[in-house]
């Protein structure tokens, strides 16, 4: 397994995160902001990009070098959303800032429980919208898969760890706290990720 691939890779994919982030903070509308914030999982789906979230989906289908790839991958996630973030502080629309910062705040008085559960329900909707892109074979059905999925869990105000990355990266609002809750939303969203392929694989040996 290529590990710096997989490194760079995923450094694209926080990239793109990052890009979405940007343009949901960008717009006052929520609804317009959770339709192009997609933007940044349609490239990585397209791309083949590595995104933590929609990996994990798949860890329980895979061996043990797939599942060593994804702190690997979080990591990678980590670092593109970061350099997104510190490049915007140094333009002129670098007021996003204080829109992260309101919702970092929201996240940082949560409690862990509640930052979980929104996790776990984030990362049921990516594994809906990565699966449904891959298999359903019509077009217009795989475009709206991936859509529908996002938009769906940042409307309903679900926790995606990459998102949170960048979040916390353009408030400049990163502390033992801030890590310490982000690890509680990865935990979710790993949670969440493969609660539907467990159920599927479940009903499938139903007779």
């Amino acid at each position: 397994m290529n590990y710096v691939k997989t490194l760079i890779s995923a450094v694209l994919a926080g990239i793109c995160i990052g890009i979405g982030g940007v343009v949901f903070l960008s717009v006052e509308d929520k609804l317009v902001g959770s339709f192009f914030f997609t933007t940044g999982l349609f490239v990585i789906c397209t791309m083949g990009f590595h995104l933590f979230t929609g990996k994990v989906c798949y860890v329980l289908k895979n061996d043990r070098t797939y599942a060593f790839q994804l702190p690997v991958i979080w990591i990678g996630n980590l670092m593109g959303t970061t350099l997104v973030a510190k490049l915007v502080s140094m333009t002129r629309i670098s007021g996003i800032a204080q829109k992260a910062a309101a919702l970092c705040d929201t996240k940082l008085s949560d409690s862990c429980i509640s930052l979980f559960i929104l996790g776990i329900f984030c990362n049921m909707l990516i594994y809906i919208a990565v699966e449904g892109y891959g298999n359903i074979p019509h077009e217009t059905g795989k475009y709206l898969a991936l859509f529908f999925g996002v938009m769906v869990f940042i409307l309903c105000g679900y926790e995606h760890c990459v998102a949170d990355m960048f979040y916390f990266s353009a408030a400049d609002m990163w502390s033992s706290e801030a890590v310490m809750r982000l690890l509680v939303i990865t935990l979710g969203n790993v949670v969440g990720g493969v609660a539907f392929p467990i159920c599927r694989a479940c009903m499938a040996k139903i007779k």
